[in-house]
């Protein structure tokens, strides 16, 4: 069952961490989709092309199910874990750790290593602030102009996030409800004559 509300990060942040010469950059960012994620991943490669890895961690979703660790050559499970374990520590989601390597010449072993991604993902969330947001559900409106002002209404009375609008004669209009006023966001459009609402699968 989805909760009401998660835990994320309103914006970007960085950390770092050094260890005999090496040295590890960590970005945090909010993320809502996996194609979001590919996005910052490519950015942060083309901002650092010569250092040795780039490793990450991220966590998505409200039912914690989907996660994704990256250890990018670095021995297994001394990169990609430590970071999600950062972001798990603080019960976050919709939440990505990207930690950069600059190598220095000395090698760190296993245990060495696993402190350095995790110390570095701990800076970088020091810097962050963590937000309480509320699950969204994403709708679907469609409705004759005339009516947009009272749709428009409860819209704003119930905090709902526009993703997109086509106001036209005939509007549509994309939002995201949250959870928590779903039950009489329903109820409120049903009164209106003239608005279909319905509910946007997510994408698989």
């Amino acid at each position: 069952m989805l909760p009401d509300f998660y835990y994320s990060i309103e914006k970007p942040a960085t950390g770092e961490y050094k260890d005999r010469g090496s040295k590890f950059l960590a970005y945090a960012f909010p993320f809502a989709t996996v194609a979001d994620f590919k996005l910052i991943l490519a950015r942060i490669k083309k901002e650092h092309p010569k250092a040795a890895h780039h490793c990450f961690a991220y966590r998505l979703g409200f039912e914690n199910l989907v996660f994704r660790v990256s250890d990018d050559g670095e021995p297994s499970g001394s990169a990609g874990r430590p970071i999600l374990g950062q972001i798990d520590s603080l019960q976050l989601t919709n939440v990505i750790i990207i930690v950069v390597r600059y190598f220095g010449g000395t090698l760190l072993g296993v245990p060495g290593l696993i402190h350095a991604y995790k110390s570095a993902s701990y800076e970088s969330l020091q810097q962050a602030v963590i937000v309480k947001k509320p699950v969204l559900i994403s709708y679907r409106l469609q409705f004759d102009y005339t009516i947009l002002n009272q749709v428009m209404r409860w819209v704003k009375q119930f905090e709902c996030e526009v993703y997109k609008n086509e106001m036209q004669l005939f509007c549509i209009l994309e939002i995201g409800v949250p959870k928590i006023h779903l039950q009489e966001m329903e109820k409120r459009i049903s009164e209106i004559n003239g608005v279909e609402m319905e509910k946007i699968l997510s994408e698989s």
